[in-house]
């Protein structure tokens, strides 16, 4: 196995999920199987309970593992399917040591961070990287690990110590190091700095780890005196020192790295030259230049919790920018706080109030996606009913299928007090209700998690024709509550239709309203399998309704003309 290691320095977030992912994007094109490993050095042992204000989405896999939004990166650059394992925390690491040495596997010896936790750590990695994730037989060529954090954290020390054996035990042909780093330009001087990353790089180099390349990320591209002195100082020769500045849209990062000849350097440090082609990346050019000469764009109102902060929502971002970008579109979208369209907003914030409604209104289509807790509910049932109401294009996702229920509920059946039981335990009408197998003791993985089957009621329903199947849709799950099947009958008596149902046929997967252009509610997360060039079948639909494109697009594909 050949193994390419990305870390981080100087600050986070400076990108070395979409450095890591695009390094394997022009692997890949060079005719090698890639594969990728998170490292989180926190100790959580996944992702799940985290809120997404501390550290972005969760990222649900197909085997339920619920994983940094790095993955989330992977899957969309790399078209695989990961596994839970892929993702490796601190917590975990340590999980698995102490298991052992309560079976007593380490045969009395006292249990230290080294040997017994970088040899966790070493196993693990050699272990995962064998899985293939790409639909075939067989381990990849590479493995693209990437480090969370930045190098010098006190928590990802015992990680940094067990890629240096891991280093020391492949041998150098198998494994490249890439530190992605800041250049910044100082307002005052004007000049791109250099001592950040040579400070970054010494505490590297002190931990026992010498990068092969730097990445370095600036505002624009580095001057050539610049990369002179980097190299001087790092100890890294300058034509491997990579420049990733901004750009348009992260589509160009792999063609940044190709356009350096990044390829061809990596590939000469892992020994593979001979065995890779030249990388074919038209695809990936004509995605990033087609989405640049846009001009034409759609407005999209996101009604949530956490609008706060935009990487809470990620993957549904990325699938209305993969919808639009096949309708030739722009996702313009709006963010809305849920709370702000609510009654008490007049009162307390009447101008935040005002702004939210105007902008709801000014949408040419509505969506809702997942959450937890009761803040906001009440406008997010406001949102869902104007939209109904107004025939708004409507896509709810997990809670936002729940909130249509809560709705249609109170509007139309006059059940004044129905609600989610997540949100009222005492409420006379549990129109959802906390799932049977739940565990109301423990958050960590008791939900309802991963790819599930779904089976159409009915062929002739618009997420049939979208999905271009019949009989079934194949989606992943995360959620505790779930529409109560006692209130199913009394829901369909006011036309609306549950036209997705699990395979016991009591969970209620997908709702739709026959009477409106386009009302979907779904419990599942259709944006956690979106691609680029492989839009979500319901975000399409919904980018599709609202530019008055859907019954057009439902014809030609049912006559077989795609």
């Amino acid at each position: 196995m050949k193994y390419v290691l990305v870390t981080g320095g100087v600050v986070s977030g400076l990108g070395k999920g979409v450095t890591a992912s695009s390094v394997g994007v022009v692997l890949k094109a060079c005719g090698l199987r890639v594969t990728s490993i998170k490292i989180d050095p926190y100790l959580n042992t996944d992702a799940g309970t985290m809120s997404p204000f501390e550290h972005g989405e969760v990222f649900v896999l197909d085997d339920g593992g619920e994983v940094d939004l790095d993955l989330g990166n992977y899957e969309r650059f790399l078209d695989v399917r990961l596994t839970r394992d892929n993702n490796i925390t601190t917590g975990k690491i340590y999980q698995s040591v102490l298991e052992k040495e309560r079976k007593g596997d380490y045969l009395g010896k006292t249990v230290q961070v080294v040997p017994h936790i970088t040899d966790a750590i070493k196993n693990w990695i050699e272990s995962v990287s064998a899985i293939p994730v790409d639909g075939k037989v067989g381990p990849a060529d590479v493995c693209v690990i990437e480090l969370g954090g930045t190098v010098g954290d006190i928590e990802s020390m015992p990680f940094i110590e067990a890629l240096r054996q891991l280093y020391f035990s492949t041998g150098p042909d198998n494994f490249c190091l890439i530190h992605v780093s800041l250049v910044p330009v100082l307002g005052v001087v004007g000049e791109q700095k250099t001592k950040p990353t040579q400070h970054s790089v010494r505490e590297l180099r002190a931990l026992g780890l010498t990068p092969h390349f730097l990445a370095c990320r600036s505002d624009q591209p580095l001057l050539e005196n610049t990369k002179q002195k980097l190299s001087q100082f790092c100890h890294v020769s300058a034509a491997n020192i990579l420049n990733i500045h901004d750009v348009p849209n992260i589509w160009h990062v792999p063609l940044l790295l190709r356009n350096q000849n990044a390829h061809e350097k990596i590939l000469k440090q892992l020994a593979l030259l001979r065995v890779a082609i030249p990388p074919n990346l038209q695809e990936w050019t004509n995605r990033a230049e087609t989405f640049d000469n846009l001009t034409n764009s759609v407005k999209i109102a996101m009604v949530g919790k956490y609008v706060g902060l935009t990487d809470s929502y990620l993957s549904v971002v990325k699938a209305l920018l993969h919808a639009c970008v096949s309708c030739s579109l722009k996702p313009s979208i709006e963010w809305i706080a849920a709370s702000d369209l609510e009654d008490e907003s007049a009162k307390l914030t009447p101008e935040a109030h005002t702004k939210a409604w105007e902008t709801l209104r000014s949408a040419a289509c509505v969506l809702i996606p997942g959450g937890f807790g009761d803040r906001g509910v009440k406008g997010m049932i406001l949102a869902a009913k104007y939209a109904r109401e107004n025939k708004v294009p409507y896509l709810g996702i997990c809670l936002g299928m729940q909130i249509s229920v809560i709705e249609i509920s109170r509007s139309i059946l006059g059940w004044q007090g129905a609600n989610s039981t997540e949100f009222d335990e005492h409420t006379s009408n549990p129109v959802v209700i906390f799932m049977p197998e739940g565990s109301r003791t423990h958050m960590g993985s008791t939900m309802r998690l991963g790819s599930r089957r779904t089976l159409l009621q009915s062929a002739d329903c618009i997420t049939a024709k979208l999905y271009h199947n019949p009989e079934y849709v194949d989606e992943r799950h995360r959620h505790r509550y779930e529409v109560n099947p006692e209130v199913v009958e009394h829901l369909e008596k006011t036309g609306l239709r549950f036209v997705g149902k699990d395979e016991s046929g009591q969970r209620m997967e997908i709702l739709e309203l026959p009477s409106h252009p386009f009302y979907v509610g779904v419990q599942f997360h259709p944006e956690y399998k979106s691609r680029p060039g492989k839009p979500s079948a319901l975000f399409l639909g919904l980018i599709l309704a609202a530019t008055g494109q859907l019954e057009a697009y439902v014809k030609t594909h049912q006559n077989g003309s795609i």
